[in-house]
């Protein structure tokens, strides 16, 4: 998954301190005041944060598409990792007498609800939040599992901060028989299921709010909490009504910051979490046996900082000590999403008022990543998206990509009832599809394709009593008519006359319809069009290969991208140099001989990632030290060689592929000249295996 959520990484490391905070009391020699702030008020973020994160990547599929796929892995992952801290704990707990009088059902009420350890109860918390979100959302939508979530934890706080509320009313019997079952309403029950629903919602929402929001809401809690603790209302402090709010604020901080991920945090997070009990509680001994006993005694600051210290040293040992995992390959696509967002800019600036952006995100957004593109979308308010297939829609919208998705191609009816469970408008490709469409007996939005000379997709738009029957038929509901213009990308006299007779041709159909009183979306634009044609006009314009900074030919890339910028580039990283000597073969198949002492560099990428084998023999180039490196023998499945002789070049270093090196470039554009293909094609076809880093 690649995503910009290193700022989620960076805050857990923060997070995993302040839950040290929590069992050390830093302050606590020096002000009550100040340990109660630091400690029951700015670190019970923590532990929310830890299950908003969860929800975030564990839950969206499941929410929003009922897919619960992840939502088993994140439940198997946690319960694996409680059953190992538990036996990480199991002397510690022996030894301070913690399991001491349990009873059958008292050590169950201990494992399932409160931890076999204090600071344990966090994980069979989000176990049990999951577990219950999962029997809940088979039969209620994501609003209606919020609500239920809002409604359980307003139950908790009653048990929880504002305890002495309800202390001395008939209300507090229903309490004693909770806390027969579990210490503290802070459990899966009450505390988890709202967070984890929060972290659904944060992946969903994808709303940047700024900075005050957060200060807004830790100021409103920091005065709840004060207010409680001067009224004596509770009886633990782990809820707070504003609670939900801060960490809520925190997380969409956290997500704007548009970092890159760290699995390392992640890990190193994690083990400070789990172990640090361990170091508060050798900490005193160990600390009399050095003669240090008074000095940590005393000072509750330096006892905290030196189980933080010693915790991470652990926890950085730990991590040292595991395995590293491989990536499956050293080649990888990087991502401008900044270009992404300037060019959706500049081609919303072209187009006249009242024509917005289509955006076509079918073939995984031309190989840029249809979600990660369509989402980034959202955020700048573009509404309506065009895929090729039912499927890549459900992608979409497992996603939690919002607005219209327009399924472009000619779908089977037996896929009506997916497009409608996942809110999809199909293409009626012409009348016979159509009613195929409607024979199928399920209501659904379509738009109506309309062949105006390209003679693919269509009805022909003569064809004025069939285009009308189609706005007709039961089960159809008629919302868009659009033509595709096949000869846009020219700007010479035949291109520009033919284009022209297209869209003379649709919008006379258009108007015809509309004076029938039918109301409908009508887009006429490509991404040729918005460029070369935007007085054309219409509802919409399914901007594709535009959108990404190129167009589908160099020369059309030069005269009609000013201000757009490529978001993709394609590198790799040297795998090792070869010294081949004057007469030697290179490659498969004898095709190449060395006509001098030659260096190669061995790149592993080749056709299977993407690549047209095209390239071989000199047809293509990359760059290498800021330098062009021509391609020389074959284009293998899975490496590639190319000529670095006189260039600076050594294992390790990277080849850019496509993309820029000081006033060197390789185009999607110029690689598709050297294949013989245009740019939609090498986009499109750049391998599922390269993986996509964010920047």
């Amino acid at each position: 998954m690649n995503e910009n959520t290193g700022g989620l990484d960076r805050f857990r490391m923060a997070a995993a301190f302040l839950v040290v905070a929590i069992h050390t009391s830093p302050l606590a020699s020096y002000s009550a005041l100040g340990d109660f702030i630091l400690t029951r008020i700015i670190a019970r973020l923590a532990v929310p944060f830890f299950l908003m994160t969860t929800g975030y990547f564990a839950l969206g599929d499941y929410v929003f598409g009922k897919d619960p796929k992840r939502l088993h892995g994140a439940m198997k992952k946690t319960a694996l990792l409680y059953f190992v801290s538990a036996l990480i704990y199991l002397p510690l707990g022996l030894y301070a007498g913690h399991y001491e009088g349990l009873n059958f059902l008292s050590a169950l009420k201990m494992l399932i609800f409160d931890g076999t350890f204090y600071h344990l109860w966090y994980l069979p918390a989000a176990v049990m939040g999951l577990g219950l979100i999962r029997l809940l959302g088979r039969r209620l939508p994501a609003a209606g599992l919020l609500g239920v979530s809002a409604a359980l934890y307003a139950v908790g706080l009653l048990g929880d901060s504002y305890y002495g509320l309800i202390a001395e009313t008939p209300a507090s019997a229903i309490y004693d028989i909770i806390f027969t079952f579990t210490d503290f309403t802070r459990n899966g029950l009450f505390f988890a299921p709202l967070f984890l629903m929060l972290g659904a919602y944060a992946r969903r929402t994808d709303i940047a709010r700024p900075p005050l929001a957060l200060a807004l809401s830790l100021g409103a809690m920091t005065a709840e909490a004060l207010t409680l603790r001067f009224l004596g209302c509770q009886r633990h402090d782990s809820m707070y009504i504003f609670l939900p709010f801060c960490t809520f604020a925190l997380f969409d901080l956290l997500l704007s910051s548009n970092s890159r991920p760290s699995k390392r945090l992640r890990t190193v997070a994690a083990a400070v979490y789990i172990i640090h009990p361990w170091f508060i509680a050798v900490l005193p001994p160990a600390a009399r046996l050095l003669y240090a006993g008074k000095l940590l005694e005393e000072n509750s600051l330096p006892r905290y900082l030196a189980v933080c210290l010693l915790s991470l040293a652990a926890a950085l040992i730990f991590t040292k000590l595991l395995p590293e995992r491989q990536p499956p390959c050293r080649s990888w696509i990087e991502l401008d999403m900044g270009a992404l967002e300037n060019n959706a800019a500049v081609l919303r600036s072209r187009l006249p008022e009242g024509c917005d952006l289509m955006p076509a995100v079918k073939a995984d957004a031309y190989g840029h990543g249809a979600a990660a593109v369509a989402k980034r979308l959202n955020r700048l308010g573009v509404r309506s998206f065009c895929v090729a297939t039912v499927e890549e829609g459900d992608e979409l919208r497992r996603s939690g990509v919002r607005g219209e998705i327009l399924v472009l191609g000619c779908a089977p009816p037996s896929r009506v009832a997916l497009a409608r469970r996942r809110r999809l408008t199909l293409t009626a490709a012409d009348f016979e599809h159509a009613k195929r469409l409607a024979a199928a007996g399920k209501k659904i939005k379509v738009h109506l394709a309309v062949d105006t000379g390209m003679n693919r997709l269509g009805e022909r738009a003569e064809n004025f009593d069939r285009i009308l029957s189609v706005f007709e038929m039961k089960n159809l509901r008629v919302t868009g008519l659009f033509t595709h213009l096949c000869a846009s990308d020219g700007k010479d006299g035949a291109s520009a006359e033919f284009t022209k007779a297209q869209a003379e041709s649709f919008f006379e159909l258009t108007e015809k319809l509309r004076g029938r009183g039918f109301r409908f979306k009508a887009h006429i634009l490509n991404s040729g069009g918005a460029v070369n044609y935007p007085e054309l006009g219409g509802d919409g314009a399914r901007v594709g290969i535009a959108l990404y900074g190129v167009m589908s030919t160099a020369s059309a890339t030069d005269s009609g991208c000013d201000g757009l910028i490529p978001v993709l580039s394609l590198k790799s990283e040297i795998s090792l140099i070869k010294e081949v000597k004057n007469g030697e073969n290179i490659g498969y198949g004898l095709s190449c001989r060395a006509e001098r002492d030659m260096r190669l560099a061995v790149l592993p990428i080749g056709y299977a990632d993407g690549l047209p084998r095209s390239l071989s023999n000199g047809a293509g180039s990359v760059i290498v030290g800021g330098e062009y490196a021509p391609i020389v023998g074959r284009v293998c499945m899975d490496q590639m060689m190319v000529d670095v002789t006189g260039v600076e070049a050594a294992p390790g270093d990277t080849a850019i592929i496509i993309g820029q090196s000081g006033d060197k470039r390789i185009r999607a554009c110029d690689m598709a000249e050297a294949a013989g293909t245009i740019s939609n094609e090498i986009l499109s076809r750049l391998g599922k295996r390269l993986p996509r880093v964010t920047l």
